[in-house]
């Protein structure tokens, strides 16, 4: 357009005209002119891999995890155990524009909350969660699924699947980890260990009272009305759906009792938890797995 010539004066109309008349800097136009092929690219390094290879390495990490509704963040950390270097953000941009992000449910405007703060803890064994949730098997019907996990390190300390959801079936989870964690089933033993729960029949039983306490359990029952409280086991339950109870058929409740034994060795040794800040200012992410030294007394409050 700068070269085309004017009808009245017979001269071009050159570079600045137009772009005063367009609106545009001609710097931008310089700019363009010393692109390859006068197509912009992104600005800044370019990295080891194409945005097409870094696709593909993104497509094979989501269909090895045995989880689903990997986030970018998870996806990323991965990508780094694989020696693939890149940024969080371009694994974000990616994912999005291969339609490879995680369906995220729209949510809803919430009043004052009762509870405020954090409910993760310092130290393995302070606080446990538990909860139930149900499942249907193929040949005898509706089944309960307890479990108990802690609130520091988000490790499935206990779980279990019966026909009937009473007090004494919910106690099962926490029987489990207490013999698992602390090596012995008695009077005391769990002193310091607080259990966080929801007002449902089962907890708040008298059977089931009674049995935390003589273990030394503080029990801690979460706000009415306030699933936040207990929004460790909250969201255990959502990832246990989606990554099983949602994806596989079982024939009976033994069935499913064994593939959730199952899965609580895949999900304490492959699913991943945010650690502490980065130098760069990020978190990171870890497997939920414990370390050998964290198997022991180390583990516990000095």
């Amino acid at each position: 357009m700068s070269h085309a010539t004017s009808a009245s004066s017979g001269r071009s109309f050159g570079l600045a005209l137009v772009c005063r008349v367009w609106g545009i800097p001609r710097s931008t136009v310089y700019w363009h002119r010393r692109l390859p092929g006068g197509q912009p690219r992104r600005r800044g390094p370019q990295g080891f891999h194409s945005d097409a290879e870094l696709a593909d390495h993104i497509r094979s990490v989501l269909m090895d995890s045995p989880f689903t509704g990997e986030g970018y963040r998870k996806v990323w950390a991965m990508l780094r155990d694989r020696d693939v270097r890149t940024s969080q953000a371009r694994a974000l941009r990616l994912m999005r524009q291969n339609g490879l992000l995680a369906h995220k449910r729209p949510g809803r405007p919430h009043g004052p909350k009762a509870h405020n703060g954090t409910i993760r803890t310092l130290h393995v064994d302070e606080m446990w969660g538990t909860d139930m949730t149900t499942t249907m098997t193929l040949s005898e019907g509706n089944a309960s699924i307890f479990f108990a996990i802690d609130h520091c390190s988000l490790e499935l300390v206990g779980i279990h699947a019966a026909k009937r959801g009473t007090r004494l079936e919910a106690l099962e989870p926490i029987r489990q980890g207490v013999s698992r964690n602390f090596g012995v089933f008695g009077k005391d033993v769990a002193v310091g260990l607080t259990l966080r729960h929801d007002h449902g029949s089962q907890f708040i039983s008298e059977d089931f009272q009674q049995e935390i306490a003589f273990l030394g359990i503080k029990d801690s029952p979460s706000y009415v009305r306030e699933p936040q409280g207990n929004g460790i086991a909250e969201r255990f339950v959502r990832i246990l759906k989606e990554n099983l109870l949602w994806v596989r058929g079982f024939q009976t409740v033994e069935d499913l009792r064994q593939g959730l034994l199952a899965f609580k060795e895949t999900y304490n040794t492959r699913w991943r938890v945010t650690g502490r800040r980065s130098s760069t200012g990020r978190n990171t992410f870890q497997l939920l797995a414990r370390r050998p030294e964290l198997d022991g007394k180390l583990s516990k409050k000095p």
